[in-house]
């Protein structure tokens, strides 16, 4: 029989609700901090070896029901051209997008050639997990691009909203240019063994519903409709949506993966009625009693129901996250 997982991103009715836990692979894990203490975290991204390895190992401690590529969203930014760089505050870009002209600095890429690591750690990833799927993944067109123009997490993204409101024809040559290289970087990750793909839009949210239907929406839905081609479930996540619902329904991804500012079922009314569901316990949940973990996740069960429900988080895993907190959380949601 199709894995469980697999089977609820495709709308059908499960047994139990799969689970597995957005930043599963990271630095809660002791074994994963025993791993990042010889290499920085680029390296860990870019040694097939070891990315395989923390890869795998929350499989092997909670069994969830399907495993996660480990690497990082700017992957493919620093693959079509700009220098990225790791520092304790997170990532940065030296030299962002902020006029027309940048946009000469960026291409699409050869996925092969550019970014084999990450082909070589899903396969080495396969050849361990047997039945469990492997999820691959990348960010969607808007919050790619809010890095590469920003030049790090940025608070109120005032340098993107600049570029699309000045330039928009620029702002939208460049969200397309991302959209088809994100294409051919998670069309060579299916290839090389991903049996899903998740889109992390995790800056969604702090765009107007006129902005994500002008400037997000079309090329990450011509970015879904072509992943759905290749015959793979895709899970579309968009953070911090919950006041556009509506409008991300339109992205026409098979399933959607919704953050915890809504009731889960709530949310898939707003989205219209999807095929399938991801999430939606607040990963602060976890930092709390047992018991209000059970009772939480008993009533996301509840509510994403039989039918294309797949349990997780509204976003990562924190890194403080206690061991028994996870444990009890698998518990909890397979005998709801």
């Amino acid at each position: 029989m199709e894995p469980l997982f697999l089977r609820a991103c495709r709308g059908e009715v499960t047994e139990r609700a799969p689970l597995w836990l957005m930043r599963q692979a990271g630095r809660y894990l002791p074994e994963y901090r025993e791993v990042r203490k010889g290499v920085s975290f680029l390296e860990l991204c870019k040694n097939p070896k070891l990315a395989a390895e923390v890869t795998l190992q929350p499989i092997r401690r909670f069994g969830f029901d399907a495993a996660i590529l480990f690497s990082d969203l700017l992957v493919p930014l620093e693959a079509m051209g700009l220098e990225v760089e790791f520092t304790e505050q997170g990532p940065r870009l030296p030299a962002p997008l902020r006029a027309p002209a940048d946009l000469a600095r960026v291409s699409r890429f050869d996925p092969a050639a550019r970014t084999g690591f990450v082909l070589e750690t899903i396969q080495a990833a396969r050849r361990e997990l047997g039945d469990t799927p492997l999820i691959g993944f990348a960010g969607a067109p808007f919050t790619v691009a809010t890095y590469a123009i920003e030049g790090k997490t940025a608070k109120n993204f005032s340098e993107t909203k600049k570029l699309f409101y000045r330039e928009p024809e620029a702002a939208h040559r460049l969200l397309a240019l991302i959209g088809e290289a994100t294409r051919d970087y998670l069309l060579a990750q299916i290839r090389a063994g991903a049996q899903a793909v998740q889109l992390f839009d995790s800056w969604v949210g702090v765009l107007s519903a006129e902005d994500f239907e002008t400037y997000a929406l079309p090329p990450t839905a011509a970015l879904v409709a072509e992943l759905r081609g290749a015959g793979v479930p895709v899970i579309y996540f968009g953070n911090g949506a919950a006041a556009i619902l509506d409008r991300v329904g339109r992205v026409g991804a098979p399933v959607y993966g919704v953050d915890w500012r809504v009731p889960i079922d709530e949310a898939r009314a707003k989205l219209g009625n999807a095929a399938a569901v991801q999430g939606n316990l607040d990963p602060s949940t976890l930092l709390g009693p047992i018991d209000e973990i059970e009772r939480r996740a008993r009533d996301v069960v509840r509510r994403g129901g039989k039918r294309g429900h797949i349990f997780n988080l509204g976003h990562g895993i924190y890194p403080e996250t206690p061991i028994e907190a996870v444990q009890a959380l698998v518990a909890a949601v397979r005998a709801a």
